[in-house]
């Protein structure tokens, strides 16, 4: 694989432009052609988890909308060094659910 030196602009790139995909692995800069998922047959057990994880990015946009739960995750986080977004995905798929509490 060839190696560059890129431009300091272009080392904190990441997304997909064009079908080329830029990403950070291992503290490297990739550049990559896009991923096609497209033809791609989950298994039921990913296709179970791919539907969970869908209800925890639900639960999460729910939860930091209200902003009384916002502010106990953002509390939560910065003590754990988290952002409140994951720490609300996770407490989804920990049965943990802020939103009957309040």
């Amino acid at each position: 694989m060839p190696k560059a030196k890129l431009n300091p602009i272009l080392q904190g790139l990441s997304g997909s432009v064009y079908g080329i995909t830029f990403r950070r692995m291992h503290g490297k800069q990739v550049i990559i052609k896009k991923p096609d998922m497209s033809g791609v047959t989950w298994s039921e057990s990913q296709a179970g988890h791919r539907q969970r994880f869908r209800q925890a990015v639900a639960y999460a946009r729910t939860a930091l909308a209200d902003p009384q739960v916002r502010a106990k995750y953002e509390r939560a986080a910065a003590k754990k060094g988290k952002r409140p977004f994951d720490l609300a995905v996770s407490d989804f798929f920990h049965g943990k659910n802020l939103l009957q509490k309040t």
